[in-house]
């Protein structure tokens, strides 16, 4: 049942520290399906489809929708049809707090799913939590989201951004130590994730007494890599790591390689996983390595469902964004049918959160639990670029071939 403004306004003044009187539109509780058990279940989200990180988002979009349109074939969230709002952000942190005002005062949604990259999430979560709203969101990894006291926040994922590369340096700090690199150099994107990705392992790599040679961070908007691609080939460091997004990563790697420089090992965030970038980077991906918290082949209940179809719907098997949407959406619709509610009321946001942070949630990623600031209590996989294509090599259980320590030429 939804609320009315009045009764919205009380809730929310309750929960929040804004100056809220007057802020939601007399139309925002009824929404334009009308009140009533059929009416549908309204979720808005705003996500970059144009700007920095629009790649990565529009892979969100997808498995948003995929996961809206699966659920709405099978009899919906309560009994009701789920509908999408979904705003562009821009990759733009103001524009993305604006938007979830816009859902939440005007729109009227009765849930809220998270953006795409940790600049947007913080934000977002701000507002979700300004005005009560659970907020589960599908990329938002690095440390800081979950030092800012968000107490509705949960990272719909298997590990936090500092530990994506674990299962790497674990095995690195397994080798016999005259055969571990010596030296490494470091590029991140200036964006928390990116960051918190390449330097989790530069901590790692450095407590093993691995020496870093090279060290840039550059703005989200660069696409001349020439300078830090010439740094790192002449450092001729073993290892180069990238933070990074998408585009970010196609360019750099391609600055390296005009350069001729040749790495033991090379590992980038995020880019090497989405299905384009073999096709962006030409056929030289042998070896490259990256970590990914999700796989198409993951024996977990749902997977299968899942993969048979998206694919069917968009003929390609999904990639690590879509999951990670498809993964918010099934948080959420665990947390509705388990409490019986999906209302933008203060206290069925509460209890929806409440039943989170007490309960494991099956997902097509694994089993997911949180800690108290949102964490997932999980580790990622390292895939890598064996015989052409994207494998899981790490860690061995879960290994569909064997990990390459000498990088082939590029």
């Amino acid at each position: 049942m939804k609320v009315s403004t009045s009764l919205r306004l009380s809730a929310l003044a309750a929960t929040s520290s804004l100056a809220l009187t007057g802020c939601i539109s007399s139309g925002s509780a009824g929404g334009d399906g009308g009140d009533g058990e059929d009416a549908p279940i309204k979720i808005g989200i705003s996500l970059p489809l144009t700007g920095d990180f629009s790649e990565p988002g529009k892979g969100v979009q997808r498995g948003y929708e995929a996961w809206a349109d699966h659920v709405n074939e099978n009899g919906g969230l309560l009994g009701r049809q789920v509908e999408l709002t979904i705003l562009d952000d821009q990759s733009n942190a103001d524009r993305v707090a604006a938007d979830y005002e816009k859902l939440i005062n005007q729109d009227g949604v009765d849930l809220v799913f998270g953006p795409f990259s940790t600049r947007l999430v913080v934000p977002a979560a701000q507002v979700a939590q300004d005005y009560g709203f659970l907020f589960v969101e599908p990329a938002g990894a690095a440390e800081e989201v979950f030092t800012q006291g968000f107490d509705n926040l949960f990272y719909a994922a298997p590990a936090v951004a500092d530990d994506h590369y674990d299962h790497l340096a674990d095995a690195i700090e397994a080798l016999p130590e005259d055969e571990r690199p010596k030296t490494a150099a470091y590029a991140a994107m200036d964006d928390p994730f990116a960051m918190g990705t390449a330097y989790g392992l530069k901590t790692r790599l450095e407590e093993m007494g691995v020496k870093t040679v090279v060290d840039e961070v550059y703005p989200p908007n660069t696409t001349d890599f020439g300078s830090i691609a010439a740094k790192i080939a002449d450092s001729d460091a073993d290892v180069v790591v990238g933070g990074t997004q998408y585009q970010d990563a196609v360019n750099l790697i391609v600055a390296l390689r005009q350069l001729d420089y040749q790495p033991e090992m090379a590992a980038f965030s995020t880019a090497p996983t989405n299905p384009e970038f073999p096709e962006a980077i030409g056929t030289e991906t042998e070896g490259i390595l990256s970590p990914t918290g999700y796989t198409p082949e993951a024996p977990y209940e749902s997977n299968q469902e899942f993969v048979d179809y998206y694919t069917e719907t968009h003929g390609t098997p999904p990639a690590e964004d879509e999951a990670n949407a498809w993964t918010t959406g099934q948080v959420v619709a665990a947390a509705v049918e388990a409490v019986g509610c999906a209302d933008p009321d203060a206290e069925c946001q509460q209890q929806l959160i409440d039943w989170l942070r007490e309960n494991e949630v099956e997902t097509v990623v694994g089993p997911l639990t949180w800690d108290e600031a949102g964490r997932p209590q999980g580790a990622h996989l390292i895939q890598q670029y064996v015989d052409g294509k994207i494998r899981i090599v790490l860690p061995e259980d879960a290994a569909e071939a064997d990990l390459i320590l000498d990088k082939p030429e590029w």
